[in-house]
């Protein structure tokens, strides 16, 4: 079974900038999709950013122009440039890799304080 696993969150100051990385614990071939999602406290977990293999990204339109979604390799398939921080942006960031199954992260704490 294929782990994910985030890394590069952490406790900024607004206006900071972060970079996400997904590694998975064995290679993954045929992706077809990847995204980033997170959660904050008491609420649901929401889209961020998605990418068809191939394709264009699509944001939520909290991040559109903050954020970059990008594509790695079979080993770190996905990426997330995170820029302009806000405190809302504070949450638990996951990673996300689609072939013919879905592979899920365990998520990354991601602090933003005013």
């Amino acid at each position: 079974q294929v782990q994910l696993v985030e890394s590069g969150g952490g406790l900024v100051q607004a206006g900071e900038s972060l970079r996400l990385s997904c590694t998975a614990s064995e290679s993954i071939f045929s992706i077809n999709r990847v995204g980033w999602y997170r959660q904050a406290p008491g609420k649901q977990r929401e889209l961020v950013a998605t990418m068809i293999s191939g394709g264009r990204a699509n944001y939520a339109d909290s991040v559109k122009g903050r954020f970059t979604i990008s594509s790695g390799d079979a080993k770190n398939p996905v990426y997330l440039q995170m820029n302009s921080l806000k405190p809302e942006d504070t949450g638990v960031y996951y990673c996300y890799v689609s072939t013919y199954v879905s592979y899920w992260g365990q998520g990354t704490q991601v602090t933003v304080s005013s």
